[in-house]
């Protein structure tokens, strides 16, 4: 069985409830209707019943009766949803009267559908920017515990199976966070390895801090961000498997790790690797994918409380399909 087929197993086998917000979009309601038909999620709408239902018979789709589909318009959970709203937002100056007119946004009602216990996790960015997506995930459900950024992760499927997991690595951040301070990237590998555990199945996350010094071999002002980030880690979740600082090569090579970082039970079986910034890890997971022909899968944010991921604006119906399994599975460990 491969990764993307046992994380559509695992969300079969537990179904979480997943709110898809823009309802009107081709791909979204595609991947909606095939969702519902295999069983993979009990699938939530944003919008009026009847014009999504229509909407959904003129792309001869068959499954959609079968979704949960609200109308912030005329829902009695309206006004409650709007008094959260205003509850959490008073401070930064919202009012209830522009709370009971956000509320009517489908991603700000979706975010508050999960804020209210009543949905497990959210997707959009078919139509929506990354900033629209996050604001009212940030607004409303807000950051775990512990956790004070958000990042995102990608899955790699490789060609070669002697590194990471059976070849599948899950990296980050490669999306979200620019230049993370030593805080911010000893969540970003806590959270990974969470990704790693909740997602990819991993029973034993192996978390590498990435650098082009391993162990000393290079001083520098981010080699000692680095290190310091995994101490940070270490406190963060004390059960964690995390060494720091490595190089690609040591973290992933047993020759090499053993060579360059002897004693570590890390270097050399790495399946979990943590970038030192956004663009290294950007870059990095693009050459991987373009030059050694891997399957990239992602980005899956995390950090949030409960799950809500973005989708690219040119993503397909079998992208959204994906991220429906991968956020319901997220949702399980949430």
């Amino acid at each position: 069985m491969s990764l993307i087929e046992s994380i559509i197993a695992r969300a079969q086998s537990n179904r979480q409830r997943i709110v898809l917000p823009e309802s009107f979009e081709e791909r979204t309601i595609t991947a909606a209707d095939r969702a519902l038909a295999d069983g993979l999620a009990d699938i939530i709408l944003i919008g009026n019943r009847e014009k999504v239902l229509a909407y959904a018979a003129s792309l001869g789709l068959t499954h959609i009766a079968e979704a949960i589909i609200i109308d912030p318009a005329t829902s009695e959970k309206t006004e409650e949803y709007a008094q959260l709203l205003f509850q959490l937002r008073q401070a930064k100056g919202m009012t209830l009267e522009k709370a009971r007119e956000v509320v009517l946004n489908p991603l700000y009602f979706g975010c508050l559908i999960i804020k209210s216990g009543d949905a497990d996790g959210q997707i959009s960015g078919a139509l929506s920017t990354t900033g629209e997506t996050l604001r009212p995930a940030l607004q409303i459900i807000k950051c775990a515990p512990g956790i004070t950024c958000v990042s995102g992760a990608m899955l790699l499927i490789t060609q070669t199976p002697q590194y990471g997991e059976e070849g599948v690595l899950v990296v980050g951040d490669v999306a979200v966070t620019p230049m993370p301070d030593a805080n911010q990237l000893a969540q970003i590998a806590v959270c990974t390895a969470q990704t790693a555990k909740s997602v990819a199945g991993f029973e034993d996350p192996r978390v590498a801090m990435l650098s082009f010094s391993t162990k000393g071999s290079a001083s520098h002002e981010v080699v000692e961000k680095v290190v310091e980030a995994t101490a940070r880690a270490k406190e963060l979740n004390p059960a964690l498997k995390i060494d720091g600082e490595l190089q690609a090569d040591a973290a992933l090579v047993p020759t090499v790790g053993l060579k360059k970082a002897p004693g570590s039970e890390i270097a050399g079986k790495a399946n979990v690797l943590v970038f030192p910034c956004l663009e290294v890890g950007n870059i990095a997971y693009k050459l991987v994918q373009r030059l050694g022909q891997a399957d990239a899968i992602g980005p899956i944010l995390q950090g949030i409380a409960r799950p809500v991921n973005d989708l690219s604006r040119g993503c397909s119906v079998d992208d959204i399909y994906k991220m429906i399994a991968i956020t319901a599975c997220q949702a399980m460990d949430a």
